[in-house]
């Protein structure tokens, strides 16, 4: 990095080129970070999660994945509901548990909302059941 930085400086210094050519040949110079939010996001998910990245604003997200044990397995999906469909996919064609901390709402899509396993329902889903359609 050092070294990097110190041949950016030497060519700035000596050539003095234009501002739009120097862009060109090093675009990451002007950007906050360098395109790391999908690599940042694949290290912070360890169990399992949604991941999006949002450039300058725009609420159409600019990438959705999804990370497993952190391991980015797919992306590219247009939205996060996508995202969330895929996951719950993959959590059933992989055999795999919910997470603990998101247990009951897995469970209240998988019961509810999807109407798969609905006669079996927890006491905390159950109630919230009933207050829903009450």
């Amino acid at each position: 990095m050092e070294k990097t930085f110190s041949h950016r400086r030497l060519e700035i210094v000596e050539q003095r080129p234009m501002i739009g050519e120097f862009k060109n040949r090093w675009p990451a110079l002007f950007q906050q970070s360098e395109d790391s939010a999908a690599e940042d996001a694949e290290r912070d998910i360890k169990v399992m999660g949604i991941y999006t990245i949002r450039r300058d604003g725009n609420e159409k997200p600019e990438d959705v994945g999804i990370v497993i044990e952190g391991i980015k397995v797919l992306n590219n999906f247009g939205s996060v509901i996508m995202g969330f469909i895929m996951l719950f996919g993959l959590i059933y064609a992989l055999d795999l548990s919910f997470p603990d901390n998101l247990k009951y709402t897995f469970e209240f899509f998988q019961k509810i909302i999807m109407n798969l396993d609905g006669h079996k329902l927890n006491t905390k889903i159950q109630q919230l059941k009933i207050k829903l359609f009450a």
